[in-house]
């Protein structure tokens, strides 16, 4: 077998990672997933005092790594992780607000946190997946997945805004995309994603730039934007205290990463095990490039599953082009102001449905591995891990925090495996 595939080109029904579009549609669907991350990878590095433009410029090259270490069979899009915040504002004293004076020392602690993570890929690339699958089997990867969509759910409730205007145009955004997954034909089909944030972004510039029913889009940042400039590029200083707090959040990385693998697998059809280990390497690679450049650490990202999960397109291509994007947009930071005046209700609208079919992904695993929920111990490890996610349950252990996604992680590995202490092999 060649180390990439010979792509083939196909023009309907569902298209499999080693298979492509007509490129009018690849480049159109690539243009997709770069709005599906976009705020994400966006919002994450302002949580920490990070330049955004770096950020997205250091997320198209993990992709294109990424793309490269699996040998552009995994459809993963690498972005902003949002598991870094809690612990680089814990490290660095950030407030919360305008550039992090001390963006240096988190950056060591984010090199830090890759390089456990790629030990942990090459753990599992040499002595094979099954030790990591029997870690975390589809009982407990189900429930990760879900926990991840329910935790990030309630940002996209909040971005929906509580006046009734923000809130007509988030759920006609909703609606938008819902007719064009479910009724669109050809090209309309496949980019409900892109077309719907088209339609609510309409939506929302007649009836508040053109009627004042709302807080009018402000153009003036991008209008003074340069059309070109480089990214904010930074030098990582090593602190043990930051390290300290910052590495132990690559334990989170991998679980999510395995979640987002096996959901995927849920999604094609495909055995992804053998390439866990190079998954995880890629990932723990890319980190540790993005935070000796000034960098926030990256993960694969779930918003872009979504917008998979909803247009049925797996073609890795995908993820080259939009990678490449990310690469110009690092460098045109005019487009980046003009993605970012892109109205809170419009966003809110989109992540409703793509943390929506995230969350749903996590049962599509449990269905497709035949989970018995029956099982009390399937049942409670799920019912814990679910709400440990939605109610964004976070442990404090001196400076370092666990939020809702890590709990959930950590709590149903660990709870899983309790309530088998004592039972029967496969049982």
């Amino acid at each position: 077998m060649p180390y990439f595939p010979r792509w083939t080109e196909k023009r309907s029904g569902d298209i499999a990672p080693e298979e492509r579009l007509p490129w009018p549609q690849t480049l159109a669907m690539g243009v997709q997933h770069v709005v599906a991350m976009f705020g994400a990878t966006a919002l994450a590095p302002l949580l920490m005092g990070f330049d955004p433009n770096t950020a997205i410029f250091f997320s198209g090259v993990g992709t294109l790594l990424f793309f490269l270490m699996t040998g552009g069979r995994l459809p993963s899009y690498l972005g902003s992780s949002f598991a870094f915040i809690a612990v680089v504002a814990a490290a660095t004293g950030y407030s919360g607000s305008g550039p992090n004076p001390n963006v240096a020392v988190a950056l060591g602690g984010i090199i830090a946190a890759g390089f456990v993570y790629t030990l942990a890929g090459v753990a599992v690339h040499v002595a094979g997946p099954g030790w990591v699958v029997r870690l975390m089997p589809p009982a407990v990867t189900g429930a990760i997945v879900a926990a991840i969509g329910l935790n990030l759910a309630p940002v996209a409730v909040k971005s929906l805004g509580t006046d009734g205007f923000g809130a007509a145009v988030g759920l006609l955004t909703v609606l938008a995309v819902a007719l064009f997954a479910v009724r669109g034909t050809g090209w309309s089909g496949r980019l409900p994603i892109l077309l719907g944030a088209l339609v609510g972004y309409g939506a929302y510039l007649v009836g508040a730039n053109g009627m004042g029913l709302g807080k009018p889009v402000d153009f003036a940042a991008v209008a003074a934007a340069p059309w070109i400039g480089l990214p904010r590029f930074e030098a990582p200083t090593f602190s043990w205290a930051a390290i300290g707090l910052i590495a132990p959040v690559a334990i989170v990385l991998v679980a999510e990463n395995l979640g987002h693998v096996k959901g995927l697998a849920a999604m094609t059809g495909r055995d992804y095990d053998p390439l866990v280990g190079r998954a995880f390497m890629a990932d723990g690679i890319a980190t540790m490039i993005s935070g000796a450049g000034g960098g926030t650490g990256v993960t694969t990202y779930a918003e872009n599953m979504g917008v998979m999960a909803v247009t049925r397109v797996y073609s890795t291509l995908i993820f080259v082009v939009a990678a490449l994007i990310a690469l110009l947009l690092g460098f045109s930071p005019k487009f980046g102001a003009l993605v970012m005046t892109l109205p809170g209700p419009v966003i809110g609208g989109l992540a409703l449905v793509v943390f929506g079919l995230i969350a749903a992904t996590g049962g599509r695993i449990w269905v497709m591995n035949q989970v018995d929920l029956a099982d009390p111990r399937n049942l409670v490890t799920a019912a814990v891990a679910l709400t440990a996610g939605a109610g964004d349950l976070t442990v404090r252990i001196g400076d370092f925090a666990l939020g809702g996604i890590g709990t959930a992680t950590i709590g149903a590995i660990i709870l899983y495996h309790l309530l088998g202490v004592g039972r029967k092999a496969g049982k």
